[in-house]
């Protein structure tokens, strides 16, 4: 493998004080697509849990503008996570957040299984997909970043040890993964959004499989999606690790990729902060 500075500063610094500039260095330099694509899928893990769903459905947001909610979540996360959360952007972001959870009931063991996933998922996508392991700072980095944005959040009770956290996130799914209707729409919404990227809706039906592939058991059964065939889960996690492969055998990125700037389908001409987020529903 080529000699690698931007992992040889991660590993000088350290992942409680410098945790803001590991992220910055893991997302924007080193995992820039494969961290992207562990929040993505991320997100079916929240979408699995029937109060979760069940408010999600409510909001009517993934039937009136699915792609807007999409852009909006991004782009309020890279700004917390790339500027920074206590930058005048990422206070901005987390007000904005603030704002939106505020007006519904939420618990406060959803809210923290939903950090959790942001926590836990990249290293397990790169586990499989990378095209390398993250390093422990790396690890332990995102856990104190999204620990701090939970303390601004008013987010209570989140574990001070990484293994705690984790196991809270194991039993948490094994307690709360069960099917219901709301999984189903809402995650079916989200597999509608990402195959409209690439394909027209008269061939969702043929593509859908292919993101059935990446879903585990426990994700199909509370979504009530079908196994996809053998061949197709090898295909595509396979596809994954070639891409891993070629990537790893790659010269190091020189430029960084910061995701809140990049061009977003909602906002073709960029975005005015105040904008992003949930609109009121039409009358």
């Amino acid at each position: 493998m080529p000699q690698r500075s931007i992992l040889a500063r991660i590993e000088r610094l350290d992942p409680e004080r410098d945790h803001l500039e590991i992220v910055r260095l893991s997302s924007t330099y080193e995992f820039p697509f494969d961290m992207t694509r562990a929040l993505e899928f991320a997100l079916f893990r929240t979408y699995a849990v029937p109060s979760i769903s069940a408010l999600l459905d409510r909001t009517g947001e993934f039937r009136r503008a699915a792609q807007k909610r999409y852009d909006d979540t991004a782009i309020l996360v890279s700004l917390m996570t790339e500027e920074g959360y206590d930058s005048p952007q990422g206070r901005t972001a987390l007000r904005n957040m603030n704002r939106q959870h505020g007006r519904y009931a939420i618990a406060n063991d959803d809210f923290l299984y939903v950090l959790s996933t942001f926590v836990f998922e990249p290293a397990r996508w790169m586990e499989q997909f990378g095209w390398r392991p993250m390093h422990p700072n790396e690890k332990l980095a995102l856990f104190h970043l999204w620990r701090e944005i939970a303390r601004r959040m008013n987010i209570h009770a989140v574990p001070d040890d990484y293994a705690v956290f984790e196991r809270f996130n194991r039993s948490y799914e094994l307690g709360h993964f069960r099917y219901a209707e709301t999984n189903r729409r809402v995650g079916t919404a989200t597999v509608e959004l990402f195959l409209g990227w690439f394909l027209p809706r008269p061939l969702f039906a043929l593509g859908a499989p292919f993101i059935y592939a990446l879903l585990d058991e426990p994700l199909l059964q509370a979504f009530g999606f079908p196994g996809p065939p053998a061949w197709m889960r090898a295909l595509v996690r396979g596809a994954l690790r070639l891409r891993a492969a070629l990537v790893r055998g790659l010269p190091e990125r020189r430029t960084p990729v910061f995701h809140a700037h990049i061009p977003h389908r909602s906002y073709p001409r960029g975005y005015r902060l105040e904008d992003v987020g949930p609109r009121p529903p039409p009358p």
